[in-house]
């Protein structure tokens, strides 16, 4: 279960704080910060690009949101994440779901499934 709104509003020590929601909060430390975007394999060829830096825009919080982001930048990005659920992401080099916030984050990595044999 997602918790949306924290609380609209708290008293604490007689003064009154805005929380917001969760997902602002994470919109809001990710906006602006600089990210190494890699890409692997299929995603790469797609792309056009090994890699890339972006400055995550307002926002985009999760991994999801900067997928969303990215295919919104051209074809080539858009083909690349036509089946986003397809696509695996790995942020400083974990593995992570696209619900994991981007705050703090250096390197994001794009690749295709892995499978051993």
């Amino acid at each position: 279960m997602t918790i949306s709104r924290l609380v609209s509003a708290t008293r604490w020590k007689g003064s009154s704080v805005s929380i917001g929601t969760i997902s602002e909060a994470r919109a809001s430390a990710a906006a602006g910060q600089r990210l190494t975007v890699r890409y692997f394999a299929w995603v790469r060829e797609k792309v056009g690009r090994a890699e890339e830096v972006v400055d995550v825009p307002q926002g985009v919080a999760t991994v999801g949101d900067l997928v969303a982001w990215l295919s919104t930048r051209g074809p080539e990005y858009e083909n690349a994440f036509a089946r986003a659920g397809v696509v695996r992401a790995a942020l400083d080099q974990v593995h992570v779901k696209p619900a994991h916030a981007l705050a703090g984050a250096r390197e994001i990595a794009f690749f295709p499934p892995v499978t051993g044999g």
